[in-house]
């Protein structure tokens, strides 16, 4: 038994990849329902979805346990919904058949954890391994992918999506569940046979863990996994910060985070030190820095919390394990779930049922996560203690715990090596120094895109069209609006990051997801001298944000606004927004581009908060057709301005002007715009806005509102 043994290595790779499977239907879950209240603006009744979590519950009837017991394929076969579901075009039905899925690959894990609790098999430790495997496998795929998950039910063949391949190595994945022999029960009888159960009087009955406390400690491990470890980038977005300062970016640091998981896996197995309370003190002062802290200080609290939730994982399984599965697992998943809104309502407040109790205070949902671990870690320790196993364990059970943890963590370390591969192969695109477009022109390109978190009109990642109008377009500057996409709701991944990689920008991800906004991006083809993020006044709305950044433009610094305010219902908040806003522009002394979402008609009182505040100009105060984005200036000559259909990417346009920026020597205080438009022929053509645009254009994009370019003297 000590050797190598290929059935069971080909049952925990099986085993292994049903928990990718676990961890690609549960992180696309929240995805695929936040498309639903986004296009909504509010609380669409789709949420209820959520709730397929706690689907565990069913566990409670004996019935379904043993039919689950004979038939471990049956609960896989359901979760392999979540991956089928690429294939449904209705956004409806694909949010139904991955909160199918939801519920299969929740009620495998629980019925797993119970079935095999008997600890003489040593089947429950293989379950919890590969459960964590499964994690880090996911990981590592999303390092390569670029923080997407290809098996998604949002990607599909032409967005990036491998769904074929894999729903298909899901399929042989349960032909091995299917296949391989499933009591447990006959496990434990051969162990008996080797005198590896406890002898009658000779080992004290084991305590039971609690199991309210465990459940809520199951709940909180698994949202902290979700929340903040599903993908390498997480902590490192969260503890993001302006330039020159931003902290660690997430090519390469990002192969930290799989790192500190799998080293944290690999110590599980010592639950006396996991489930301490010097441990647990240790991992709270890391999840306050990575909560209140911004730069390599908070990431390396992040890191510290990773390696304390590795290690916990399997005490917080087993004892699981211990307890009724029904009850506990209906009150994990639910507690879990309660979390997840949580976390949502920090920064959904305004659209959400009692959303003002957990405004801006993600520190609750942190508070709460760690205190929770706390009670289900503390719940656990007796009854771990008090092992069902002999001390006096037999030498052929031992060599092949020994032999299956060699294997175990084998996988985990070549998913870390897998992660750090992908981390080597993307950096050199990472690294580049970008450059400008039309550098002999001195010509700058800035544009403004509301890109609604790059979730398209019919439930699909976005990127890739992204991407592509980005190319066409030709920027050198382009702020992104609702783009923070690193929490639950929005998959917890970062599309900036292959944004800027595959187009060759600097990028400058925005206040982070701690800072509570719906976030605001910058790319540049300009080196990023400095940049602040600022939370503008929103004391009665959600809060609006804005990145001030200076850049190298030919040599010369040149300010640039990215911006988001607030809603048409709130005209306070957009008052005072926009008061900010002028003051920060009005107080630099560079040549200045704004960008923005300022939710207001031309020439109305926030208009003139702005421009006149500001001390900035419209590239064209004849266009009355505008509402939320707008483009400003000063100290650069405008060359033309650009409006570009939305295609089925989002709901908003693409907005564009063209500036040249003056000599280092050259002083323009006194130069005033002209809005005398002039023909293109005016301009050399290095000046000229991309011809695909015109007519019909191109993937939906056309120059529309004006049907072409403006130039002006």
């Amino acid at each position: 038994m000590g050797g190598f043994d290929a059935t069971q290595t080909r049952h925990f790779l099986a085993d292994t990849y049903l928990s990718f499977v676990f961890w690609t239907v549960l992180t696309s879950l929240g995805l695929c329902i936040w498309y639903f209240p986004l296009w909504h603006m509010g609380i669409s009744g789709y949420e209820v979805v959520l709730l397929a979590d706690v689907a565990p519950v069913v566990l409670g009837v004996p019935l379904v346990r043993r039919v689950l017991r004979r038939h471990r394929a049956v609960a896989a076969v359901l979760g392999l919904a979540g991956i089928a579901a690429y294939a449904i075009p209705s956004p409806t039905h694909r949010l139904l058949a991955v909160g199918a899925g939801s519920a299969g690959v929740m009620i495998a894990l629980g019925s797993a954890l119970y079935t095999d609790r008997v600890p003489a098999t040593g089947r429950l430790e293989r379950d919890i391994q590969a459960w964590e495997a499964g994690l880090l496998v996911s990981i590592a795929v999303r390092m390569l992918f670029q923080t997407n998950n290809p098996a998604w039910a949002t990607m599909n063949a032409t967005n990036g999506g491998w769904n074929k391949t894999a729903l298909a190595l899901a399929m042989l994945a349960v032909l091995d569940v299917a296949t391989r022999r499933s009591d447990a029960m006959a496990e434990l009888h051969e162990a008996k046979k080797h005198d590896l159960s406890p002898r009658v009087g000779e080992e004290p009955e084991p305590r039971r863990a609690a199991w309210l406390p465990t459940a809520l400690g199951f709940g909180a491990l698994l949202f902290a996994l979700h929340s903040m470890y599903s993908d390498s980038a997480i902590i490192g977005r969260w503890s993001w910060d302006g330039y020159p300062n931003t902290g660690p970016a997430p090519v390469p640091w990002g192969g930290l985070v799989i790192t500190a998981l799998a080293a944290g896996f690999s110590g599980g197995h010592r639950a006396d030190l996991a489930t301490g309370m010097m441990w647990w003190a240790v991992a709270s002062i890391g999840a306050a820095l990575i909560t209140l802290v911004s730069g390599w200080p908070g990431f390396a609290g992040g890191l510290v919390l990773a390696v304390y939730l590795g290690t916990v994982t399997r005490s917080i399984l087993r004892a699981v394990a211990q307890c009724p599965p029904g009850r506990t697992l209906f009150v994990g998943t639910l507690w879990y779930n309660i979390l997840v809104l949580g976390h949502v309502w920090v920064v959904a407040y305004e659209f959400v049922p009692g959303g003002p109790l957990l405004r801006e205070r993600t520190w609750v949902i942190m508070a709460a996560t760690m205190l929770s671990l706390y009670a289900g870690v503390r719940a656990a320790r007796p009854a771990l203690v008090s092992r069902i196993i002999s001390a006096r364990d037999g030498p052929e059970y031992s060599a092949a715990a020994r032999t299956h943890r060699r294997r175990a963590r084998i996988v985990l370390w070549a998913a870390v090596a897998a992660g750090w591969l992908a981390m080597g192969a993307r950096l050199p695109a990472a690294t580049r120094v970008p450059a400008p477009f039309k550098p002999e022109q001195r010509l700058i390109t800035s544009a403004i895109w509301t890109v609604h978190f790059d979730l398209d009109n019919d439930m699909w990642l976005a990127e890739n069209r992204i991407i592509a109008a980005v190319r066409d377009l030709q920027v050198d500057v382009m702020g992104f609006l609702e783009s923070d996409t690193e929490r639950i709701i929005m998959g917890g991944r970062d599309w900036t990051q292959r944004v800027a990689e595959e187009l060759n920008y600097y990028v400058d991800y925005g206040p982070s997801p701690r800072k509570h906004t719906w976030g605001c991006a910058m790319i540049s083809k300009f080196p990023i001298k400095n940049s602040t993020h600022h939370l503008l006044p929103s004391p009665v709305g959600e809060l609006a944000c804005a990145i001030h950044a200076t850049l190298d433009v030919h040599g010369r610094d040149v300010d640039v606004i990215v911006s988001h305010n607030g809603q048409e219902e709130n005209p306070l908040d957009r008052k005072l927004q926009t008061t900010e806003l002028a003051r920060i522009m009005r107080e630099s002394q560079n040549p200045f581009i704004f960008t923005g979402y300022v939710v207001t008609k031309p020439h109305a009182r926030n208009y003139k908060l702005l421009f006149d505040g500001g001390h900035i100009h419209d590239i064209d105060p004849t266009d009355s057709d505008r509402w939320c984005q707008y483009i400003g200036y000063r100290g650069v000559k405008r060359v033309g301005y650009a409006r570009i259909s939305r295609g089925t990417i989002t709901d908003t346009e693409i907005q564009v002007g063209k500036f040249v920026v003056p000599a280092p020597d050259e002083n323009i205080d006194a130069w005033a715009p002209s809005y005398n438009r002039v023909p293109e022929s005016h301009y050399a053509p290095e000046y000229h806005f991309p011809t695909v645009f015109r007519g019909r254009g191109v993937r939906g994009h056309f120059y529309h509102v004006f049907k072409e370019p403006r130039y002006f003297e």
